[in-house]
């Protein structure tokens, strides 16, 4: 399953996308092309703002960038972790394989990863489909921090390239 977190417009367009987001939303955009040439489930997860965010509901930001395919499942969410309070546990077999892309790394990529993983799950996550925000470290830092952390909880980090479906 190709499992695409906050994929909005708020991160990945002007006017205050995340640093990467030429490259990122490039990435993601193959990976998407590859899952559906495959016939691989893709679910959308989307995050649902509050008062005030650039991704309120029904706003230009909150929007996917990607419009989803008939059968992709859209899963609104309001905490970093996608399968709190979603049906996101549900749409996944047990032990099944779980290609992570999207925003933010050290947010909603890392929490929903990391219960992933811990309800038994395969995850892979893509370095160049994910990304976030400067925080004062450069945003590239956050990313590959992310990742180092992913992994030694027992992740698999892999290229683009590398992604088969």
């Amino acid at each position: 399953m190709l499992l695409l977190i906050d994929v909005q417009r708020n991160m990945l367009e002007p006017p205050q996308p995340v640093p990467a987001w030429k490259d990122v939303s490039a990435a993601i955009a193959t990976l998407l092309e590859r899952a559906r040439a495959a016939g691989e489930p893709v679910v959308w997860v989307r995050n649902n703002g509050g008062p005030g965010d650039p991704d309120v509901r029904g706003t230009r930001g909150w929007e996917l960038v990607h419009e989803p395919a008939a059968g992709e499942v859209v899963i609104d969410k309001s905490v970093p972790d996608a399968f709190a309070n979603t049906d996101l546990g549900d749409l996944l077999p047990p032990f099944s394989q779980v290609v992570v892309a999207g925003m933010q790394s050290e947010w909603c990529v890392r929490e929903t990863s990391l219960t992933a993983l811990a309800l038994g799950h395969e995850v892979t996550l893509v370095r160049g489909a994910h990304a976030t925000y400067d925080d004062p470290r450069p945003a590239h830092e956050v990313s590959l921090a992310v990742e180092k952390e992913l992994s030694e909880a027992g992740g698999r980090i892999v290229e683009v390239d590398e992604v088969a479906f």
